[in-house]
């Protein structure tokens, strides 16, 4: 099961923007969406600083500022094992 967190900002409008259209993609593959604001953590608000909204899945930086979701959607698709 992936996780994805989207870093945000009180009072960010781009940032309620792209849970606006992150939260129902999610709720379609049943991926939750956990919101953590970037500035409640001195590591995080240096590492993403004025970036936010940065969507991280699985801990890893996918998109920032705009919701990508064909790179998503690449990150999550299964991978055809090599044989």
């Amino acid at each position: 099961m992936h996780t994805l967190t989207l870093y945000t900002r009180h009072g960010c409008a781009l940032c309620d923007e792209f849970l606006a259209e992150l939260e129902p993609w999610g709720a379609q593959r049943n991926l939750p969406v956990v919101v953590r604001d970037v500035d409640d953590d001195e590591t995080t608000r240096r590492r993403y600083g004025l970036k936010v909204p940065v969507l991280e899945l699985d801990g890893i930086a996918v998109c920032h500022g705009h919701l990508d979701l064909a790179e998503l959607e690449r990150l999550i698709r299964p991978r055809a094992s090599s044989r």
